[in-house]
């Protein structure tokens, strides 16, 4: 078993399987069902270097042409800080992610913003914190 990258847990507080995690969502076909799963298996994207993915499921109006992660970061680690629901369509994700690029270790603490349309859940932006 390989352990998903966002560091979900089970209720014994072991890791949960990639394929039944965020697997399902990069590979597997499956829309995430509300936007703390999209985020996580964003990160998860990140850590496998799935660009495909990552555009996909960036809202059109603020998608890049380009999202390749760089190889040369390595991702330490995820914490969902908080998950607010603002409505049917809207929701916020904080989290912090930590990596190291050049030997130099970091984190990316964000706010993300969330909307879904025709029952897909989409990353619009973040708010660096």
């Amino acid at each position: 078993m390989t352990a998903c990258p966002c560091g979900k847990a089970d209720a014994r507080s072991k890791p949960v399987a990639y394929e039944s995690c965020c697997g399902r969502y990069i590979a597997g076909g499956h829309d995430a069902p509300d936007a703390q799963t999209l985020m996580r298996s964003r990160y998860a994207a990140f850590v496998m270097c799935h660009e495909a993915y990552l555009l996909s499921t960036w809202h059109p109006t603020t998608r890049p042409a380009q999202a390749a992660p760089d190889p040369d970061t390595k991702w330490l680690g995820l914490e969902v800080r908080s998950h607010s629901q603002m409505d049917d369509t809207h929701a916020q994700v904080e989290f912090v992610a930590r990596y190291r690029t050049g030997g130099k270790g970091d984190r990316l603490h964000e706010r993300s913003r969330f909307v879904n349309e025709e029952g897909r859940w989409y990353y619009v932006d973040g708010e660096l914190l």
